[in-house]
């Protein structure tokens, strides 16, 4: 089976006018039209492209499971939680967070709020029921164009996201989350070091090219403040 890339390779669609844009959104919207994953995305009924980079990954690293309890952090508009359904199964339980409101998505307990805020994440637990088997970030912050702050930007983000999962996950669990190209910075990646078994770094195929994202994936969570129902 061809990959939505492979598939797109030699279509291209330029836009007849760009009247009323600026050149940046005049780009933007020409990349949106020629990207194949954005095609593939809207034929398949995933939210977003960024489905595909979780399903590249699970495809990698075997991060779902039917039965799961997963939260997804930093939903919107969906992706991410559309995938987590559908790979959990019925007997799975998914919760998207996020400060944004999103549109219904069958399976899955949707909550606005941060995940900072300490009775969010008791909410997070009770419509778990139970502790989660994964916790996924694919959050970002505004970018500025300054490498070296945007590239602290998010791992103080991954460093939040980090700390709620060691609330959140039972022993054995795993963490992915989104980190700029330069990779997890030392401290931090030694503290994953210290709670899971195993930490990557990966670049999925659905990332573009031309991207600085990148993803680290923790799995085989030990860390001593392990939830245990």
């Amino acid at each position: 089976m061809k990959s939505p890339n492979e598939a797109g390779r030699g279509l291209t669609t330029r836009l007849r006018t760009a009247k009323g844009r600026t050149t940046a959104s005049q780009k933007w919207l020409e990349r949106q039209l020629n990207d194949p994953y954005v095609r593939a995305a809207k034929a398949a009924g995933w939210r977003s492209r960024a489905a595909f980079k979780i399903l590249e990954l699970d495809e990698k690293y075997g991060l779902f499971r039917p039965g799961q309890r997963v939260v997804d952090l930093g939903a919107a508009p969906g992706g991410w939680t559309q995938v987590a359904v559908q790979r959990t199964g019925d007997r799975g339980k998914v919760v998207g967070l996020d400060l944004l409101p999103m549109d219904v998505i069958a399976g899955a307990t949707l909550l606005e709020g941060d995940f900072q805020d300490e009775a969010v994440e008791q909410a997070v637990l009770q419509a778990l029921d139970g502790p989660a088997d994964l916790v996924l970030s694919d959050m970002a912050p505004n970018t500025t164009g300054h490498n070296a702050t945007d590239h602290l930007r998010i791992l103080g983000l991954v460093e939040l996201a980090l700390e709620f999962a060691g609330q959140v996950l039972s022993p054995g669990g795993a963490f992915v989350a989104k980190v700029f190209q330069g990779g997890t910075e030392r401290d931090l990646l030694n503290r994953m070091k210290r709670d899971y078994a195993t930490v990557r770094h990966a670049k999925p195929p659905a990332s573009r090219k031309d991207s600085a994202e990148m993803y680290v994936v923790a799995q085989g969570f030990r860390g001593e403040n392990a939830y245990r129902s």
